[in-house]
């Protein structure tokens, strides 16, 4: 009986790792296994008989670098088919001496070169150097092909047709995925299934990546896309460590036995084991498949390949859902260093946390002036303060293909809030010559992410591979002098899609109904959350300095009649104002966009404390 015919009959187990019971038994990992089968066969052979002994019913040859270009860098390049017809014989040997039905695959891994279009190699010179050695372990008299831990769908692919062209033996091919469950290109497990189908594979494989949990969910998506596909797993024992010189999987025999079923249940056609397993992991799972009875699941319903949902749909942003629910919300402004010490602003974002923002903006070379890059604070903040960030993105001085390539570097970062805003003139900053020329104004922009990176697509309409998240901010002048400009300009970032606004600092409560009144008026009501800047005082000099001289500020004569004649309390008082009109906003505001002044994180704390 052939393996595509055993296949119908029940799960079938394989064996588990050569390399990591070699190393175990003295191997160095800088010599090459492959070369074992000439210089050492009683080795080689042993380990296959172990696994026979412990329940495999499928042992994979010696043979996974045995290809021209990994043999090349043991000067072994001359001995493929040598190489490959030894590993054949040693493992038909140690089934012929086990008086055992044990089918022998013979195994192929990665060329070790990267082909076209992410190398130099092209595709039918990779063909080539697969065909030379899939012809060599035919002709020994291996009854299967396994092509294996492949991250390269573009290599699997000539690695599939070489095994066709030149023999008749079935074809498994399998890929290895990271901790993301998509492969070093950025192939997520529906599509890779499709892919190797297509392709011609007779079984279609996951092996390597992570340990039995993520390959049982890697397991279950390809099911999905490939419901009549025949499916073979070999997880890693674990994610591996180094202790002590030595390499280490975490994942023991029992565990293994436990998820023998699962994979069975799944719909897993052959289990065994990659790196980090040995004998005693494939005899547990050949006692779990022993003890427990068949299951039989349900029959799985497949969508299509346009009703397919390849990725889980991502959470939005914690300040996301918290503006959706009604709450209201607390953002507060940080600026980058100047150099390259991030002690104070992790120190001041800490306290900030404590006291209750629920997200810290991080401006971009606010005034013009020289920072570190926004991108790398809020990735610090996030990562060592763990509070939620927004990212400030001015269009000003990028071009279009910049602002792409600056929304994916952020993404993957991790940043999701962004606000977008046009940034400060260079010629107001430490380098008026610098050029700030743009290519988009902020309306076009929010355009770009919201109908564009976050749909898939790029400017163009490319697609850029998966949707962005991103939850995108616009600046708001409830001040404006032109109030009708500004209702124009709210009007075209609605339409562009922004999910919020902040405003320019206020100082008067009736600021927000008279331009949320005017645009109401024209185009209905704004249904829109609003955080409404607040920039606390900290003396008198500082109140008439922003009345006389910032455009835009308005401070009501009272406001600064009090601060003047509060002298050395000038901060007590600058805290009352604040947090007195940040209770009268409340009736029309979704939250607040606290703006710091000569860094005084302690009194905006004090004032979020205040209003909490």
């Amino acid at each position: 009986m052939d393996f595509l015919q055993q296949l119908s009959l029940g799960t079938i187990l394989a064996d588990g790792a050569m390399g990591t019971v070699l190393h175990a038994r003295g191997v160095g990992f800088d010599k090459c296994f492959d070369e074992l089968n000439l210089t050492n066969p009683a080795t080689v052979a042993d380990i296959h008989r172990e696994y026979i002994e412990s329940g495999a019913q499928l042992i994979i040859t010696n043979t996974f670098g045995a290809n021209r270009y990994k043999l090349k860098k043991h000067g072994l390049e001359e001995d493929v088919v040598e190489i490959n017809r030894a590993g054949v014989e040693l493992a038909k040997r140690a089934v012929a001496a086990s008086f055992k039905d044990v089918l022998v695959a013979g195994d192929i891994g990665p060329l070790g070169v990267r082909i076209a279009p992410y190398g130099r190699v092209k595709p039918e010179e990779a063909r080539a150097v697969f065909a030379e050695q899939v012809k060599a372990l035919a002709d020994a008299g291996a009854e299967l092909i396994v092509i294996e831990t492949m991250s390269d769908l573009y290599e699997i692919q000539e690695a599939i047709k070489a095994a066709k062209d030149v023999s008749k033996l079935p074809v498994v091919a399998s890929v290895t995925f990271t901790r993301d469950d998509r492969t070093l290109l950025g192939d997520d497990p529906m599509k890779v299934a499709r892919k190797l189908r297509d392709a011609g594979a007779d079984v279609i494989g996951v092996n390597c990546s992570g340990g039995p949990s993520q390959l049982l969910r890697i397991l279950k998506q390809m099911k999905q896309a490939v419901s009549d596909g025949k499916f073979w797993v070999k997880p890693n024992a674990g994610w591996p460590e180094q202790v002590g010189g030595r390499i280490m999987y975490p994942a023991d025999a029992d565990y293994f036995g436990d998820y023998a079923l699962a994979f069975r249940e799944a719909g897993a056609n052959i289990v065994g084991g990659c790196c980090g397993t040995t004998p005693q992991h494939i005899a547990a799972m050949k006692k779990a498949f022993e003890t427990a009875p068949v299951f039989v699941s349900e029959p799985i319903v497949v969508l299509s390949d346009d009703e397919a949902i390849d990725e889980p749909v991502e959470q939005p942003t914690q300040f996301a859902q918290r503006l959706s629910s009604g709450k209201f919300s607390i953002c507060v402004e940080m600026d980058p260093p100047r150099g390259l010490s991030t002690h104070k602003l992790l120190a001041g974002a800490s306290l900030l946390a404590d006291a209750g923002a629920d997200v810290i903006n991080v401006a971009d070379s606010p005034m013009a002036r020289m920072r570190m890059s926004a991108w790398a604070v809020c990735d610090l903040v996030q990562r060592k303060i763990g509070v939620e960030t927004t990212l400030h993105f001015p269009t000003r001085g990028r071009n279009l293909l910049r602002v792409q390539g600056d929304l994916l570097a952020a993404h993957a970062l991790g940043i999701r809030n962004v606000f977008v805003v046009m940034g400060d003139p260079t010629s107001i900053g430490d380098y008026p010559e610098a050029t700030d020329n743009y290519d988009l104004v902020p309306s076009g922009l929010i355009k770009l992410i919201k109908q564009g990176f976050n749909m898939g697509v790029d400017h163009s309409g490319t697609s850029i591979g998966q949707p962005t998240n991103f939850f995108v901010g616009a600046a708001l002048n409830l001040c404006a002098q032109d109030m009708d400009t500004e209702v124009k300009n709210l009007h075209r970032k609605v339409k562009a899609g922004v999910d919020f606004f902040l405003t320019q600092p206020i100082y008067r409560v009736d600021d927000g109904p008279k331009l949320l009144g005017a645009y109401e008026a024209k185009h209905g009501k704004l249904n829109k959350p609003i955080l409404a800047g607040i920039l606390p005082l900290v003396s008198g000099k500082h109140a008439n300095f922003l009345h006389h001289e910032v455009p835009g500020v308005f401070i009501p004569d009272e406001a600064r009649a009090r601060i003047e004649s509060a002298g050395d309390g000038g901060v007590k008082v600058g805290v009352e104002l604040a947090v007195d009109l940040i209770e009268n906003i409340k009736s029309w505001a979704n939250g607040i966009y606290v703006m710091p002044q000569f860094h005084r994180y302690d009194m905006v704390a004090e004032i979020i404390e205040a209003v909490k």
